[in-house]
């Protein structure tokens, strides 16, 4: 039977880790403690003034990234192997790691993920601590490293890169040996954090189930996120871990309502699915709810953190390459669907695009992958405002929302949290893709607002939604108009914003 993860306490209001290890974890303005009796008034206030930290504002602007799923997984055609595979099963034929990353990057994605080590402990670098690696595969006669030709090629063509290395290891004979075997553990880590250059994210998930002792393993989360501030400060952790948390599903879609400011005690991540990546409804502690960072959700928290959601799914059926799914690839079309409900509701999409048993991404993958970004560079290559007449509070800022320079927002006078944007085309124009973004640095503010456009004296409703944050996607019925007015009705402190657009969604092909 699979155990639960331990509870992972991450740092809460002094009371959860010293304060030695809450410097480790999180950076200046990047939580906040609320303190005892505070009013609504003052943790709203706070929770606006909390903000990203570097690391966590980049990898937000690359709002795409790639997951290689690639291992013995793909040679015994499995999702989960058990730890028992022969490393002699592993020999793709025509590996190319320059191919991944062009066809990742030909889909516009930024910045790729490794699977260096899956649940079944098989490791694609030559680890000196376990046997169970490709130094014992017949590729390269026992000399390759997956993991180094991924580094190298994500750095040949400016990517970023980052790997996912499985705390469950069902061949390792220490797993269930709580001790030993997060020492083994740390020792793969360091190999991984000081091979291969710089390294962007580090991917952990919260499985953790049956290995070869059949004993609980009790993973040391803290020791390990230490030794990645320490070896990587630059890198975020991921979904286990403080800067990023898993968005709850793996359908490609967030919340229509995404806080990244969140309650710290919603980060005890008490347990996972064991099948995590078989869309079964378990996840982190309280990661799952509609509703994580509104005002009655924030109101009793003893303290406030950044941690945005990172939403994945895969571009097939499975994680791991299946020939019988080379005709079930996601189209196109639901790529680019996918990509208004995950970036477009403040989210950055983690899209997995798993290689073949030669060594090579399919063709039809990357085929979807181009006509995806062909659509979105069509959609957005021309702003339908960009030469509109701006009016209302602030308006000499205005430019700064249609000059596509993220540095530069608009923000209210004085203390005022709402406000009304107009808009007026030189003439009328056809849309249905309203974007919008904050800017961030400052804080995530903005709770509704609504898009309205002039009917003859009538002023109708396109379309509304609740927060923004990085960036807020919304597609409609296509709407004429010259017109138009942007509502802010409720946002925490000033509400700012960095962009507006109105856009017409290219037809994916």
């Amino acid at each position: 039977m699979r155990q639960p993860l331990a509870t992972l306490l991450l740092g809460c209001a002094g009371a959860l880790l010293p304060a030695a290890s809450r410097a480790q974890l999180y950076a200046k303005n990047n939580y906040a403690v609320i303190a005892a009796g505070s009013t609504p008034a003052a943790v709203v206030r706070a929770a606006a003034t909390v903000t990203p930290s570097a690391r966590q504002l980049r990898w937000q602007q690359l709002e795409l990234t790639g997951f290689l799923h690639f291992g013995m997984n793909t040679f015994t055609n499995k999702e989960w192997g058990d730890g028992t595979e022969s490393p002699t099963l592993f020999n793709p034929t025509a590996l190319d790691a320059g191919q991944w990353v062009r066809t990742c990057k030909a889909g516009g994605i930024k910045q790729v993920i490794i699977t260096a080590k899956h649940h079944d402990g098989f490791c694609l670098w030559p680890s000196k601590f376990t046997e169970h690696s490709v130094k014992n595969s017949p590729w390269k006669g026992g000399k390759g490293d997956v993991v180094r030709e991924v580094a190298d090629a994500c750095r040949a063509q400016d990517m970023g890169f980052g790997v996912y290395l499985s705390p469950w290891d069902r061949n390792s004979p220490y797993f269930g040996d709580s001790a030993k075997y997060n020492n083994y553990f740390i020792n793969q880590l360091t190999e991984l954090l000081t091979n291969y250059g710089r390294v962007d994210e580090v991917w952990f998930d919260g499985a953790n189930g049956e290995g070869p002792t059949g004993k609980k393993q009790v993973y040391d989360f803290n020791r390990w996120y230490a030794l990645i501030r320490k070896l990587q400060p630059t890198a975020v952790i991921a979904v286990m871990g403080p800067d990023v948390r898993w968005v709850g599903t793996e359908s490609g879609e967030g919340r229509t309502t995404e806080w990244s400011v969140v309650p710290l005690d919603a980060q005890r991540q008490d347990k996972v699915a064991a099948n995590s990546q078989q869309n079964v409804a378990f996840a982190p502690k309280n990661m799952m709810g509609d509703d994580l960072g509104s005002r009655a959700k924030i109101k009793d928290a003893p303290a406030l953190v950044w941690y945005p959601a990172e939403v994945d799914v895969s571009i097939r059926p499975g994680w791991f390459y299946h020939p019988a799914e080379d005709s079930q690839v996601k189209t196109p079309a639901q790529l680019l669907a996918i990509y208004n409900s995950s970036v477009g509701r403040n989210g950055v999409l983690l899209l997995n695009i798993p290689p073949d048993k030669t060594g090579l991404i399919k063709q039809e993958d990357a085929a979807s992958l181009r006509g995806w970004k062909a659509a979105l560079d069509q959609t957005y290559a021309n702003n339908l405002l960009k030469s509109s007449q701006v009016s209302g509070p602030n308006a000499q800022q205005g430019a700064a929302l249609l000059d596509a320079n993220y540095a530069t927002y608009w923000t209210t006078p004085g203390r005022d949290t709402t406000a009304t944007l107009s808009f007026a085309l030189p003439a009328p124009r056809v849309f249905d893709v309203l974007q919008l973004q904050e800017n961030i640095t400052v804080g995530q503010r903005i709770e509704r607002f609504a898009l309205e456009y002039q009917s003859g004296t009538e002023w109708k409703t396109v379309a509304t939604g609740t927060t923004v944050g990085y960036k807020r996607i919304l597609k409609f019925a296509p709407v004429r108009a010259q017109h138009l007015r942007l509502r802010i009705l409720s946002s925490r402190l000033n509400p700012t914003l960095s962009a507006v657009g109105l856009y017409k969604q290219a037809e994916a092909k």
